[in-house]
């Protein structure tokens, strides 16, 4: 690849990295503002490629969905939403385009799988399921086919990849209108976003040149590596607890929960993955006991993520990457104060939203320190 080639894959790779992050961020206030539902079908709202705006398609929308009458304060966010995260799938593949360049093979699975995943969406329009699934999953199966195969280091693998994380990604947030708010998919949609974001992100970086001519950081690619599993576990907590409407379980109060240490809890119900279809899940199923165990588990999980990050920054400050490891504790530190003002405020929209993101800024600076420990390549243009 030229080197004017590769400045523009790196720029188009950071813009796209951004762009994902915008995203998640107000795919956060979507759900924390219960638009999620708002537009009952998908991937149209009301079956507008935009949403109802005259009284008379207000009219008909009211008409064609009963039980979902129309609120245009909420619509338009849900499918405003939608298409950021087109925009970003269109992005995304002109990167993995990009990234298998002159490899015939990689360059035709990307073009075929764009077209499975486009004929996909006509079929779940038309009503052919099976069909859709079917080409929505060799569309998925594809890019990750390829990226095994290409011949080109770490990045160019993931550019590729991030192909069908983004395709599986759309297949989510169909199924969170079509399963009603499923908490499960809910979750995996949230984590999709962070590991579409993660990847750009990734990718980027190295793409940046991020990393050591050599060794010198190698025993800290472990410790890193398990703090980030570490972290994404405590999304993922994170990502029940909005998902079943736990935020709040324990009231306004903080560190105790319903003014006790450990108040009744059900955690056998609170962490059954699977309750069937055809339930509405907007506004929670679970009673109050269920709830509080899930929001007792999501602190236990954010003392245990605070403790191992908190170490890791300080091993990361010692080992020589100084800045990163700053990063790394500020950004933890004011995650737990949103936590905290989360509770103590009541769930105000801003400060749920900028905990989310806050989030995936924490995310995004331990794949920094991990970059910042991989030996780079000789050139970014080679193969």
């Amino acid at each position: 690849m030229s080197p004017r080639a590769l400045k523009t894959l790196r720029t188009l790779a950071l813009l796209a990295a951004l762009f994902a992050f915008c995203i998640v961020m107000f795919g956060a206030f979507v759900r924390l503002s219960n638009a999620g539902l708002s537009c009952p079908d998908w991937p149209t709202c009301y079956g507008k490629a935009t949403w109802p705006g005259h009284a008379q398609d207000i009219a008909r929308a009211n008409e064609a969905f009963p039980d979902r009458p129309y609120e245009t304060h909420k619509a338009w966010r849900e499918q405003v939403h939608r298409f950021l995260a087109g925009s970003l799938g269109v992005m995304v593949l002109a990167i993995a385009l990009m990234s298998a360049w002159r490899r015939r093979m990689a360059v035709a699975a990307v073009l075929v799988a764009a077209v499975f995943a486009t004929v996909g969406v006509v079929m779940y329009m038309r009503g052919e399921y099976v069909v859709s699934s079917f080409l929505s999953a060799l569309a998925i199966a594809l890019p990750l086919i390829a990226a095994a195969m290409l011949d080109r280091p770490g990045a160019w693998r993931v550019g590729v990849a991030a192909l069908a994380v983004i395709i599986f990604q759309a297949m989510l947030g169909m199924w969170t209108v079509t399963l009603l708010l499923k908490p499960i998919v809910v979750m995996g949609h949230l984590l999709g976003g962070l590991a579409t974001f993660a990847l750009l992100a990734w990718a980027a970086l190295r793409w940046w040149r991020v990393g050591t001519p050599d060794d010198r950081f190698a025993a800290l690619r472990a410790p890193v590596a398990i703090g980030i599993v570490v972290l994404v576990c405590q999304i993922a907590l994170g990502g029940w607890t909005s998902s079943n409407y736990a935020a709040l379980a324990c009231g306004t109060d903080f560190p105790q929960c319903l003014g006790q240490w450990w108040p009744q809890t059900d955690f056998p119900q609170a962490f059954v993955l699977w309750r069937g279809i055809g339930v509405n899940y907007e506004g929670g199923v679970l009673d109050m006991a269920a709830r509080s165990a899930i929001q007792i588990a999501h602190r236990i999980g954010a003392l245990v993520t605070f403790v191992y990050l908190g170490w890791l920054s300080h091993k990361l400050a010692r080992a020589g990457l100084r800045r990163i490891g700053i990063a790394v504790a500020v950004v933890l530190i004011a995650q737990v104060l949103l936590g905290i003002g989360n509770v103590h405020l009541g769930l105000p929209l801003p400060v749920a939203t900028a905990h989310n993101g806050v989030a995936a800024l924490l995310l995004f600076t331990l794949l920094a320190a991990l970059a910042s420990t991989q030996r780079l390549p000789a050139t970014t243009e080679s193969p």
